[in-house]
C-alpha cells in the first residue's frame, strides 16, 4: 500500500483549514491513500447505459377526484373535542414567551 507524499497531505489540511501535527501527517499519509483507493474502486463499478430510474415503480399514482361535501357545523364539530369552550376548541399553548 502506497502513502500520499507529505506535502499532498498537507495541501488537503490546508483546503480543510487544518493544523497537523508530524504524527498526524504521517498517519493521514496512510489513511488518505486507503480512501482514495476505495474512491477508485467505487469508479470502477460498472455503469449502466440504460436511464437512470428515479423510483422503483414506473406507475403513476392514482388520485382520487375531488367531491364537494356536506360541512360539518359548529355542534357536531367541536362535539368530540376534549377541551372546548363555546363554539371553540382549546389547544395547549405552544409558543413560549
Amino acid at each position: 500500500m502506497d502513502k500520499l507524499s507529505r506535502e499532498e497531505v498537507l495541501h488537503v489540511a490546508h483546503l480543510a483549514r487544518l493544523s497537523l501535527t508530524d504524527e498526524e501527517i504521517e498517519k493521514f499519509r496512510v489513511q488518505l491513500k486507503v480512501l482514495m483507493n476505495d474512491i477508485d474502486k467505487i469508479k470502477e463499478v460498472k455503469d449502466y447505459d440504460d436511464e437512470e430510474m428515479y423510483t422503483p415503480v414506473d406507475t403513476n399514482a392514482r388520485l382520487r377526484e375531488d367531491v364537494v361535501g356536506e360541512m360539518l357545523n359548529a355542534k357536531d364539530a367541536i362535539a368530540n373535542a376534549p377541551c372546548k369552550n363555546g363554539n371553540f376548541i382549546e389547544v395547549p399553548v405552544m409558543i413560549n414567551e
